[in-house]
Formats: C-alpha cells, sequence, structure tokens
C-alpha cells in the first residue's frame, strides 16, 4: 500500500435539522491499527460509524478505504471494499443456529443474485458451512454449531457476532460498544478474543466506554466533543489531556492530572 492509510477519514461533516452533528472531522488509521473512538455521550461517535459504513451520507468531506473513494457506495456494498460492524445491540438471527448465523456473513460477499445460494448445498454439508465452523473453532468458541443462539449466554452471542462479521473476510472492522453489557470476566474475554482477531491481520476502530478495555487493545485513540476532534494521539496520554478532561469534567477540572472515568 506505498504506505498509505488503509482509512482515510477527510473533513467530514454532517448536520441533522440545521443542527451540525459532526463538524469537519479527520483521522486516519493504518493498516493493522487498533484505533479508539471515544467522547462524551452525543459526541458523535455512532454517527461517525454511520457515516463510515454507509448508513448517512455526510454533507462534506471524503471516506477512503484502502485508497478508494467510497462515498458513494451503498451500505451493502461497503463490505466489497474490506468494512464490517458489529453493533451495540446484538443483531443475531434468534432462531438460527451458531453456524447459520455465522454463514450469514458469508452472503454479504456474494457479488450477484446467484451468489447469495453459495453457502447453501442441497446434497450434505457445504464448504461454506465448513468453512463457517473452522472460524468459530479458529476464534476459540466451543459451542454446539446446530446450536440456537437464543440459547446461549450474552458474552458468547457477542463473539458470535464478531465471527459473522468476520465471515465476510474484512480489513477493516467497526466495533460498536462490544463491551456494553458485559460483565468484568466476560469483558477479559473480549479482550483476547480482540487480540485474536487483530493477531488475524483485521484492523480495529472500537467506539467504546469502558478504559480498561480502550486501553488494553488500542495505542491510539480520537476523542470527540460535540462533533469536533479534541484529541488525536497515544491512548496512553488521553487521560492527561486538559482538552479531554474538560469535555469530561468540566473546565474547572481540566487542570487534574488524570480522570479515571474518561470515556
Amino acid at each position: 500500500m506505498s504506505g498509505a492509510p488503509l482509512l482515510s477519514v477527510e473533513n467530514l461533516s454532517i448536520s441533522f435539522g440545521g443542527l451540525k452533528v459532526i463538524d469537519d472531522v479527520s483521522f486516519s488509521l493504518e493498516e493493522g491499527g487498533r484505533l479508539a473512538l471515544i467522547g462524551p455521550n452525543g459526541a458523535g461517535k455512532t454517527t461517525i460509524f454511520n457515516l463510515l459504513s454507509g448508513v448517512y451520507r455526510q454533507d462534506t468531506g471524503h471516506v477512503r478505504l484502502g485508497g478508494q473513494l467510497i462515498d458513494t457506495a451503498p451500505s451493502r456494498k461497503r463490505i466489497g471494499f474490506g468494512m464490517a460492524r458489529s453493533f451495540q445491540n446484538i443483531r443475531l438471527m434468534p432462531h438460527l443456529g451458531v453456524v447459520e448465523n455465522v454463514m450469514l456473513g458469508q452472503h454479504s460477499r456474494a457479488d450477484r443474485p446467484g451468489g447469495l445460494l453459495t453457502p447453501l448445498s442441497f446434497f450434505g454439508r457445504s464448504q461454506a458451512r465448513a468453512e463457517a465452523e473452522a472460524l468459530l473453532e479458529d476464534m476459540g468458541i466451543e459451542v454446539v454449531p446446530g446450536q440456537d443462539v437464543s440459547t446461549l449466554p450474552y458474552g458468547i452471542r457477542k463473539k458470535i457476532e464478531l465471527v459473522r462479521a468476520l465471515a465476510a473476510r474484512p480489513n477493516l472492522l467497526l466495533l460498536d460498544e462490544p463491551a456494553a453489557g458485559l460483565n468484568g470476566a466476560e469483558t477479559e474475554e473480549l479482550m483476547a478474543f480482540l487480540d485474536r482477531i487483530s493477531a488475524s491481520g483485521v484492523t480495529l476502530l472500537v467506539v467504546e466506554h469502558d478504559m480498561g478495555l480502550v486501553r488494553s487493545l488500542c495505542t491510539r485513540a480520537v476523542v470527540l466533543n460535540f462533533g469536533r476532534k479534541i484529541y488525536d494521539g497515544p491512548t496512553a496520554d488521553v487521560q492527561r489531556d486538559p482538552l479531554v478532561l474538560e469535555a469530561y469534567l468540566g473546565p474547572r477540572h481540566s487542570d487534574k492530572s488524570e480522570a479515571s472515568d474518561v470515556a
């Protein structure tokens, strides 16, 4: 890639009803990187994800993935550029088994209507099913492949949703609050799981409020406040930045050395 970043966000802005929600935000992410996108509630983090994934169309600015402009690509087409995402609320099909849910991620790779039938087999176990089962095994998820996901613990379902996203073979994975609803032990397991995903070569962009996870997983952070970028630098230093402290704690606290509840 000749040193070019995998993801480039260039001067993005969007307004809703006259209110500017994202205001001239720019950042980049190198291939293999782990970047946290954090900020107070209402800062615009999920809006950025929706712009990147094509749910919203920006008013101004550009998004490049792998050096290609994807501004006009509809949401369903962006996986073809190498992007997949998870959501804060689990969006698995509860009436389907574990493997069937993972195989739904394979459908996103179809480039023509007939390709939707590729994961299916009318003569026994398909290659796509074998691939889905292998992916679950590689990611260390020990469940019965045919078990309905609705019967599984919440933390396991979170992991299965991530595996479904990986089945689309993304270069970039957008994670919207992956630790939401998890207890401490489940969060620890999730961090190890995301380490494994990163080690497989997938680049991570993470929206997350759990600063323990952010510090452990991500080497760099971008902080938003009222739709504007106020920090872009090492995760280790984010809790000492005056503008970040002011955004979370108010101006009276901006001279404090560190805030444990940032993000």
